[in-house]
């Protein structure tokens, strides 16, 4: 490769998250030229999820390599009415990982450049012109395909002409190093129209410490934060949090909640992660979908180039989750969320089975065709983070038998 400027990429990502990395490291795996630009110097910094990893994306994904000190499992989840009675919930065999996030990113950066992808730091997309069979990106070079992995508010989108994301959340998370909840191996999640009217508030242990977040319902006209500090007065009794701590970190940032976007996808450029609106409009989480997405995209372009299977532009559409029903939910929680039916019908059965479906719902059993190639793939010049040559990456905590579904009052969940 030639000259700065002057370069010559099978594959641009723009954004080293989730969906970007999974992207990129498909597509290198498969022997391409990847170069991500990633506008933050560092990628564990001003962080924009919360990391919290399902059961699907921790065993059949790469990330079922990631060294056992960055994740901490968790197999319940306790949901508090507003009147803060809770119920707690669980699955047979499910379970969520809370993350060290900011070091679950820097070990993605890490596994990036061991399959040979060039990370440019601290480098922002500004412009790209279509150019032949590919795209010439500004003060980069020209490449066969672009995807946009750069969040919610994406500039390829802008500038390619592809759907924007225009339904959001707007969240805010504290991190509280050090501190350990006396429920620990619980996600609590807080319904309450007061203090996150449209979604919910969360508290979880994670591997360093205590993680406590709240996200509410976004518009252009409502600029008003979600009132985190209140939020944590109400409920810290009650997770035993002291009311004294002092948050050691904030992240916050917009999430989409409306669905993926209408046009994902044009000739030689197309989106991923939160940038396509790649996010459960019920739940907000987007690693899982994210993931799913990115890896499928990168491994059509490899396989495109190669002389094989369809235009990775048709992959990215076809691969976009059905979520109508999911879209209806968030229409009417939007619409008709009211608190008193929550603190009447909490221990009921029509609401339990309402929460474990939200939580826990039956996934596809079958794994992504590309589940066992991520799984296995290892090549030899791969060395895992912060590990001599030839050793194998720490692995995962063995699944321990799930909580069966309490019928005690306390309990909750949710995931992102």
């Amino acid at each position: 490769m030639a000259t700065a400027g002057r370069q010559v990429w099978d594959v641009v990502v723009v954004g080293a998250s989730f969906g970007g990395a999974a992207c990129a490291l498909a597509a290198a795996h498969d022997g391409l030229r990847v170069c991500v630009i990633e506008r933050k110097r560092d990628p564990g910094i001003k962080l924009h999820t919360t990391g919290i990893i399902v059961k699907e994306v921790a065993e059949q994904t790469w990330l079922n390599r990631m060294p056992a000190t960055l994740v901490r499992r968790v197999e319940r989840v306790r949901l508090y009415a507003p009147n803060l009675r809770s119920v707690a919930l669980a699955a047979p065999g499910y379970y969520f990982l809370t993350t060290d996030t900011p070091n679950v990113m820097r070990w993605l950066a890490d596994e990036l450049r061991a399959l040979g992808v060039e990370l440019r730091l601290q480098q922002s997309f500004t412009d790209a012109a279509r150019e032949g069979d590919g795209w010439q990106v500004k003060d980069l070079g020209r490449t066969r395909y672009l995807v946009g992995a750069d969040g919610a508010k994406s500039r390829v989108a802008e500038r390619t002409g592809l759907g924007r994301v225009d339904d959001f959340l707007y969240g805010i998370e504290y991190e509280f190093a050090g501190l350990q909840l006396p429920e620990p191996d619980a996600l609590h999640c807080f319904i309450s129209k007061r203090f996150a009217p449209g979604y919910i508030g969360w508290v979880a242990q994670n591997p360093t410490g205590v993680q406590l977040g709240l996200a509410r319902r976004h518009t252009d006209a409502q600029t008003r934060g979600p009132d985190i500090d209140g939020f944590r007065q109400r409920i810290c009794d009650v997770v035993g949090l002291p009311v004294a701590a002092t948050p050691t970190a904030t992240r916050a940032g917009l999430v989409p909640c409306g669905g993926p976007v209408s046009r994902i996808a044009a000739p030689g450029v197309m989106l991923t992660g939160d940038a396509a609106g790649m996010v459960s409009p019920v739940t907000a989480g987007g690693i899982h979908s994210a993931w799913q997405h990115g890896w499928g995209i990168g491994e059509a372009i490899a396989q495109h180039i190669r002389g094989d299977g369809r235009a990775p532009e048709q992959v990215a559409m076809h691969g976009i989750p059905g979520l109508r029903i999911k879209r209806a939910l968030r229409w009417t929680y939007d619409r008709c969320q009211l608190d008193w039916p929550f603190d009447l019908l909490l221990y009921s059965a029509p609401l339990r089975w309402a929460a474990e479906q939200v939580y826990f719902h039956k996934r596809r059993a079958k794994p992504a065709p590309s589940a066992e190639r991520q799984r296995t793939a290892h090549p030899a010049s791969h060395r895992p983070t912060g590990q001599g040559k030839g050793a194998a990456s720490a692995p995962l905590p063995a699944p321990a038998p799930a909580a069966t579904t309490s019928t005690a009052a306390p309990a909750t969940r949710r995931n992102r």
